[in-house]
C-alpha cells in the first residue's frame, strides 16, 4: 500500500514539473506571436500562467511538482546563468565601466524605494523591481528573492513587470538611436549600464554593429559581476533585521547556488574554450537550457498570482520602476 502511495506521489511530482515546461512551451509559441514576440518567452509564460490560476485555479495535485520547479529549477538556472558571465573580460576591459555600473545599481534601488515610500506602494516588490532594474533582471530578482525572503508571488510579479519593462524600453532605444548624438560606442554603453537584462541590451545595441553590442554587453556584464556582492550584502541586513531583542539571531540561510553561480562563471571563463573547446553550438545550446529552467520556474511563480492581489498592489511598484527606469537612462546618459 505505502509503495503504491510512493509511486502515486512520485508520478503526481513529476506531472507537476511536466506541468510547468508545457506552459514554458506554450510561452514559447506565444512570444512567436506579433505583438507578444516583442516581450518573449519569459513574460508570455508568466501570463498564461497567471491567466491559468485565475480561471482553473491553482492546481494543488501537482503542487509537489510545481514547488520543485519553483524552488529547484530555479537555482539550477541561475547556476548555468554564470556562464553568461565572462569574468575574465570584465576584469581585463570592463574595470572602467564597474565603477559605473555600482552606481547604476545603487542608484536604481535607492530611487526606486524612495519613489516606493513617497506613492505608498508595496515596498517588497518595490525592492525586487529596483534589484532587478539595476542588476540583471530576472535572474536577479530570482536570486535575491529567497535572502529577503520575498513571497513567491511577489516574485512573479516582479519578473513580470521587470520583463515588459525593459521590453519596452529596449524597442523605445533603437528608435531613439539614430536621433541621438552618440557614437555606436558610447550608445552601446548607454544601453549596456541602463537597460534591465541582458536580452534587452541586445535588442538595443545590435542595430549599432557590432562594436557597439560588444562593449554593450561588457557593461551588463559588470552588473551582472556585482550580483554576488549584493547578495552578500542583503544577507548581512537581512541578518541584521532579524536580530531579536534577546540579541540572538535567527537563521539567515546562506544561497548556496550563488557559490555555484560563481562556479560556474569561473569554469566558462578559463576553462571552456581553453582546456576544453566548446562550439557556439554548445553554448547556445546550455543558454537556451537555462533560459527553459528560468521559464518553468517562473511558471511556478505566476501560478501563485492573485489577479486581484496582482491589480492592489503592483501598480504602484510599476509607476515607481517606471521613473527610475526614466531616471536612470537620462543619468547614465550624461556619465558615458
Amino acid at each position: 500500500m505505502n509503495e503504491k502511495k510512493l509511486t502515486n506521489e512520485k508520478s503526481l511530482w513529476i506531472a507537476g514539473i511536466a506541468f510547468t515546461f508545457f506552459i514554458a512551451l506554450l510561452g514559447f509559441l506565444l512570444a512567436k506571436v506579433p505583438g507578444f514576440n516583442h516581450i518573449g518567452q519569459l513574460a508570455s509564460a508568466i501570463i498564461i500562467a497567471v491567466t491559468y490560476r485565475q480561471l482553473f485555479g491553482y492546481p494543488e495535485l501537482l503542487r509537489a511538482g510545481i514547488t520543485f520547479s519553483t524552488k529547484k529549477l530555479l537555482r539550477l538556472a541561475i547556476i548555468l546563468y554564470g556562464l553568461k558571465l565572462n569574468i575574465d573580460v570584465v576584469f581585463r576591459d570592463g574595470l572602467g565601466l564597474l565603477a559605473r555600473d555600482v552606481l547604476v545599481i545603487a542608484f536604481a534601488i535607492g530611487v526606486t524605494l524612495l519613489l516606493a515610500k513617497w506613492l505608498k506602494a508595496d515596498m517588497n516588490i518595490s525592492l525586487l523591481l529596483g534589484v532587478g532594474t539595476g542588476v540583471c533582471g530576472a535572474a536577479a530578482i530570482a536570486a535575491v528573492a529567497p535572502i529577503v525572503k520575498a513571497k513567491d508571488e511577489d516574485t512573479a510579479i516582479g519578473v513580470g513587470i521587470i520583463a515588459m519593462l525593459g521590453t519596452v524600453f529596449a524597442i523605445g532605444y533603437t528608435l531613439l538611436r539614430p536621433i541621438l548624438p552618440l557614437l555606436p560606442t558610447e550608445y552601446g554603453i548607454w544601453s549596456g549600464m541602463s537597460l534591465h537584462e541582458l536580452a534587452h541590451v541586445a535588442i538595443a545595441a545590435a542595430p549599432a554593429g557590432e562594436d557597439a553590442l560588444a562593449i554593450a554587453l561588457l557593461a551588463k556584464l559588470g552588473r551582472v559581476f556585482l550580483l554576488v556582492p549584493l547578495c552578500l550584502i542583503f544577507i548581512y541586513f537581512m541578518k541584521r533585521k532579524s536580530k531579536g531583542e534577546d540579541g540572538e539571531q535567527n537563521k539567515i540561510e546562506f544561497p548556496w547556488f550563488l557559490v555555484g553561480f560563481i562556479l560556474m562563471s569561473l569554469f566558462g571563463s578559463y576553462v571552456l574554450g581553453h582546456s576544453i573547446p566548446v562550439t557556439d553550438g554548445v553554448m547556445s545550446g546550455i543558454s537556451s537550457a537555462t533560459t527553459w529552467l528560468l521559464t518553468a520556474a517562473m511558471v511556478g511563480l505566476g501560478l501563485n498570482v492573485s489577479l486581484k492581489d496582482l491589480l492592489d498592489r503592483a501598480m504602484r511598484p510599476l509607476i515607481a520602476v517606471t521613473i527610475t527606469s526614466i531616471c536612470l537612462s537620462v543619468l547614465v546618459y550624461f556619465i558615458i
